[in-house]
């Protein structure tokens, strides 16, 4: 039925009980969509097992509206044999419409990481959706894919349309989003094998969406009718391209797979690059994301985990020494100095008991004796900073108890003229 004829259906039915009873129908699906949907919701999806999680985000989204459309059906199965369903149709479109974008939103946030892109994608793909329900109701939509149709031009010995070339466009759009949705699927799976080594994981999930993204082009340009074998020239060309004007993009990607298989970083090492301090917080096909210690984070290429030297602190032991310099004045009971600091990197919780923290004496210094504290800790990746800190203010406590001093730089000075000496000290 075209949307002309449903509209002369509804003002003809909107003085008789036709409408009443369709009304009906359609408070009746929608209060046993929404009853069905939340104890599904508080029974079934709170169960489901992690592998399932992804399907069921998307049928949580849209069970609701479909439902509701099987719901409007059945109903309007039955009301059709002896009176008018015309708002019962125009319904069940806006509840298709509602599945749409409910999926799709779900799937985009599943797919992308949230960012201010994907929200302008989110409100634009809930106004296309919308505007095109609009033109259907109101009749235009036939004569805007007419005009469409219309409006064509020549490529070589092909003609295309303006409407081949959306419908060609959209196709593009929504095999690549499958694509991209099944490969985070599977990227998700892989992420979390644990038998299976970290940085084998991230080259294995990259492949894979790679791999998906290729077919699914391939794939929707054969669906439109495009002889794909004229991609090799192209393909070809483009290669030269990459090679010339691209050396160090393909650099970088070369050298990011080369690091995840040979397995000479980690995701949360410990290493020092480039002058940078810091914990693997991203390893990424182009660059690796390195978390400082005060929260920063410095993108550094590929290449250059490549090309320069590289000091990974955690590469066969996450464990790493702090030293702790102090001095002590020549006064001070040096044995009872040397178990203070002992004792106060014992009682702080970051510690390791083995190895041992030791306290050692470096030499007499010009002002007072050198010593160091050395102690080990098993996660660099949270600093050091609050811990000497910390064991700064300890051990100048307990110096204080124990009336142990610490120097004060000091210079004789020797003042020489009008017949007579002066010395004196001065801080």
């Amino acid at each position: 039925m075209k949307i002309y004829e449903l509209w002369n259906e509804l003002q003809g039915d909107l003085d008789s009980p036709v409408v009443l009873w369709q009304l009906a129908v359609l408070a009746v699906s929608l209060a046993l969509a929404w009853g069905i949907n939340s104890q599904l919701n508080r029974s079934i999806m709170k169960k489901t097992p992690d592998a399932w999680n992804v399907g069921m985000g998307g049928i949580s989204r849209v069970l609701f509206p479909m439902l509701a459309l099987a719901f409007v059906f059945v109903g309007k199965l039955l009301l059709r044999h002896w009176q008018h369903t015309g708002l019962l149709t125009l319904a069940a479109i806006l509840l298709v419409a509602m599945a749409v974008i409910r999926l799709t939103v779900y799937a985009l946030r599943y797919i992308f990481q949230p960012s201010g892109w994907l929200h302008a994608a989110e409100s634009a793909i809930v106004t296309v959706v919308w505007v095109i329900v609009a033109l259907y109701f109101t009749g235009f939509l036939p004569e805007l894919l007419d005009a469409l149709e219309e409006v064509s031009f020549a490529v070589g010995k092909y003609h295309i349309s303006l409407l081949l070339l959306l419908q060609a466009v959209l196709t593009v759009i929504v095999t690549l989003f499958v694509a991209l949705w099944v490969s985070r699927f599977a990227e998700n799976k892989i992420m979390h094998a644990d038998q299976i080594s970290m940085n084998l994981r991230v080259v294995l999930s990259k492949l894979i969406r790679i791999s998906l993204v290729v077919v699914g082009v391939l794939t929707a340009l054969s669906a439109i009718g495009l002889d794909i074998t004229l991609l090799s020239v192209f393909g070809g060309a483009l290669g030269v391209g990459l090679g010339f004007g691209l050396q160090k993009i393909a650099s970088n990607y070369v050298s990011g797979f080369i690091i995840l298989l040979d397995e000479s970083l980690h995701l949360g090492d410990v290493i020092t690059v480039d002058g940078h301090y810091g914990v693997v917080h991203q390893l990424r096909s182009r660059y690796l994301v390195l978390r400082k210690l005060d929260g920063t984070e410095v993108v550094i290429p590929n290449e250059m985990l490549i090309a320069s030297a590289v000091v990974n602190h955690s590469f066969s032991d996450r464990k790493a020494r702090i030293l702790v310099p102090i001095q002590v004045s020549y006064e001070s009971p040096l044995e009872k100095a040397m178990q203070i600091m002992q004792e106060a990197a014992i009682k702080h919780p970051r510690v390791l008991s083995d190895p041992a923290s030791e306290v050692l004496v470096k030499g007499f210094g010009e002002n007072g004796i050198d010593l160091q504290l050395s102690l080990w800790i098993i996660d660099p990746e949270e600093g050091s900073s609050s811990l000497l800190s910390q064991l700064y203010l300890d051990i100048w406590r307990a110096f204080r108890e124990q009336g142990i001093a610490i120097p004060y730089p000091q210079r004789d000075i020797r003042i020489v003229g009008g017949g007579e000496t002066k010395t004196g000290t001065t801080l």
